[in-house]
């Protein structure tokens, strides 16, 4: 798997949220950015955190979390609450699968939305993890085994995925608004492996 990101920041850069440590104990800080002078706030829980626990700054500085917990995808939103860590709990994703692996996507333009990619060993699904009307929504599933995630026209309607299919990775972007409708972006040869790193939102 792609190594994650230390640092989260939010797609306007207001927010940033990353894994902090004390000690031998891990909890979630925000950190503001948009103001005269950065600072952190620090979202401990009820208990640490594993290391490996991934979290994301929304639009409106709340941080949401993605905890792994008894084999389910667990995901809430936390806010400060004066001495304390407001926590909003979101729902959970199931992955069958044993070697699915479940991450989250970059933050979506709008920030009132988040997304996470969860791989199979023949499948790739989007989920719409925060945001949603009813908890965690499965939204597509592309064929082959996708990593990356670059989002496209400055919303979060059109994402572009790498896909690996038949030992080749080619760019598709998925309409998520169409039912995961894919067409192909970036293919430079015939042979060749191509991945999109970047887009401009404009």
């Amino acid at each position: 798997p792609a190594a994650r990101a230390g640092c989260v920041i939010s797609a306007d850069g207001a927010y940033a949220a990353r894994l902090a440590r004390s000690g031998d104990s891990w909890f979630p800080e925000r950190w503001t950015l948009d103001g005269p002078e950065p600072y952190a706030v620090p979202l401990p829980g009820s208990q640490p955190e594993e290391p490996g626990t991934e979290v994301l700054p929304m639009a409106d500085g709340r941080v949401l979390i993605h905890r792994l917990t008894d084999g389910r995808h667990a995901f809430s939103l936390l806010y400060p609450t004066g001495p304390g860590t407001g926590e909003v709990p979101l729902g959970a994703v199931e992955c069958p699968d044993p070697g699915t692996e479940l991450w989250l996507l970059p933050p979506a333009p709008g920030g009132l939305r988040a997304y996470a990619l969860a791989v199979g060993p023949l499948s790739t699904a989007v989920w719409l993890v925060a945001g949603g009307a009813f908890g965690p929504e499965h939204l597509a599933e592309v064929p082959g085994r996708c990593s990356g995630g670059v989002w496209l026209g400055g919303g979060d309607r059109l994402l572009a995925l790498d896909r690996r299919v038949r030992g080749r990775t080619k760019t598709v972007v998925v309409d998520l608004q169409r039912g995961g409708e894919l067409s192909p972006l970036l293919q430079i040869a015939e042979e060749s492996d191509d991945r999109l790193l970047l887009a401009d939102a404009d």
